[in-house]
């Protein structure tokens, strides 16, 4: 028969099991909050104008959700791994002025609008991938702090795209834009193309971030950088492999959304880097690293699209305030996340 454990060492047993009680459901509660927000927001938009909880809204709502939903499963990554980018609207502005001009010119020089349009929508994620080696190489091998790389391309960007447009608006040849359309206007079973393409981009990069070593060093690094190194993980070469992949996210974006307006301007992407962080943290992404979820992302990223729409039907503030809005968002989610880790 085991002996009696003194009354302390009891006590402290005790203690040490209410702790880890409490944390698993806070840990719950964490995961199931942002659901749980999305589904009130849900009934109260329903209260609040007749037209929210109709199908053509809905889909409306994740079309509109589907370019800052595919970022922000790439910013996912970028943030679990302790990193940030405020660079991918202005990148998603460049990238979308450098297919247009390279459809518009590829068009005629090829004879055939379709191969153009092809190999734009391939010239879109390959320019990703530049943009986000670029990033990662400077931040790993350069030793820049993220912010302040991503700072600078921000202005890098959107000034190339203002140089290249004249400080006007680069336009995709009415031809060539009615061949493009159906990418963003097209439905499969009635659920606009968009919308599945995020569909696939969540579930693998889901599978990416959980059931891959790649994943689990992403996740390693930002819980501990040093001991990660310790561990034999090659940190600069995830690190830029998080890079890239957030900037195929933008390309895979940007490329759906040429054909929504046909052009590229410096307002093209304003604020995209707001709403891919914002929905990042809302779904419960850990700002300090080493934590989150792509599930957690998606609703995020679905949870702010319905804010905006619901304020855009009901007209409770005015639409002008809607960046404000997910910039309140931002700042409540980090006071709350004070100390996770």
């Amino acid at each position: 028969m085991p002996p009696e454990q003194p009354p302390s060492q009891q006590t402290d047993a005790s203690a040490r099991h209410r702790a880890t009680a409490q944390r698993g459901w806070a840990e719950r509660l964490r995961g199931v909050g942002p659901v749980i927000g999305l589904a009130l927001l849900c009934v109260a938009g329903t209260l609040l104008n007749s037209d929210f909880a109709t199908l053509d809204n809905a889909m409306n709502v994740l079309t509109r959700t589907a370019f800052i939903g595919i970022i922000a499963v790439g910013m996912c990554f970028v943030i679990i791994s302790g990193g940030i980018d405020l660079s991918v609207g202005s990148m998603a502005a460049l990238i979308a002025g450098s297919v247009i001009m390279f459809i518009n010119w590829a068009g005629p020089a090829t004879g055939s609008p379709l191969v153009a349009v092809v190999l734009g929508a391939g010239l879109a994620v390959v320019l990703g991938a530049m943009f986000g080696l670029a990033h990662g190489l400077l931040i790993t091998k350069g030793r820049i702090e993220p912010f302040i790389v991503t700072l600078g391309t921000l202005g890098i960007f959107r000034a190339y795209l203002t140089y290249f447009a004249d400080g006007g608006a680069l336009t995709l040849d009415n031809d060539l834009s009615d061949l493009y359309a159906p990418v963003y206007y097209g439905s499969v079973i009635g659920i606009p193309i968009p919308v599945w393409i995020f569909l696939v981009v969540a579930v693998v990069g889901g599978l990416i971030l959980n059931r891959t070593a790649y994943g689990r060093y992403v996740q390693a690094i930002g819980s501990n950088e040093q001991v990660a190194r310790y561990a034999a993980v090659s940190v600069d070469r995830v690190k830029i492999l998080t890079y890239v992949l957030l900037g195929v996210c933008v390309g895979i974006a940007t490329l759906l959304y040429v054909p929504r307006l046909g052009s590229a301007s410096p307002t093209t992407g304003l604020l995209w880097e707001l709403e891919a962080i914002a929905a990042v943290i809302v779904g419960g992404t850990a700002l300090k690293g080493g934590a989150g979820s792509i599930t957690g992302t998606v609703i995020g990223a679905i949870l702010l699209s319905v804010i905006s729409n619901i304020l855009n039907l009901t007209s409770i503030i005015s639409v002008y305030l809607n960046a404000a809005v997910q910039g309140f968002v931002i700042i409540i989610v980090a006071f709350l996340q004070r100390g996770r880790r």
